[in-house]
């Protein structure tokens, strides 16, 4: 049976997209490679099914966390987005885009006064300043 699905390999045919396996199998790098092509392909809630194990297997590394985030975030899960964004804040505090992705969080959750403070600091980590 030949597959339509160019972006599956062989090893992915194995499993279907209900099984829990086949977002948690292979390396790291392996299913790094197939988030990001989740991602690329506006898949987010399959990216997060994919970058959730792998964070939770590599918890000190910011780029799948920050990319878990942003699946998080586009996929309107923002309660999970603004919990593994802390995260990234809380232990690199100038974490830029992690600054600016929790403001753009918190706005879009309606929590304008809250989310204004780590605007301020994304946008003086990117030399941004007011003018005046």
């Amino acid at each position: 049976m030949e597959t339509t699905n160019t972006a599956r390999t062989a090893h992915d045919a194995a499993y279907t997209p209900h099984d829990t396996a086949y977002y948690d199998h292979g390396t790291p790098a392996e299913r790094w490679e197939r988030a990001r092509m989740f991602f690329d392909a506006r898949d987010y809630a399959g990216a997060a099914r994919v970058l959730a194990g792998l964070v939770q297997e590599v918890p000190e590394q910011t780029g799948p966390r920050l990319l878990l985030a942003r699946a998080y975030y586009h996929s309107a899960q923002l309660g999970r987005a603004e919990r593994e964004l802390r995260a990234l804040v809380e232990r690199d505090p100038v974490e830029h885009y992690a600054r600016l992705m929790l403001g753009r969080t918190l706005q879009r959750q309606g929590r304008h006064d809250e989310a204004a403070g780590h605007l301020r600091v994304a946008a003086a980590l990117a030399g941004e300043f007011p003018q005046g």
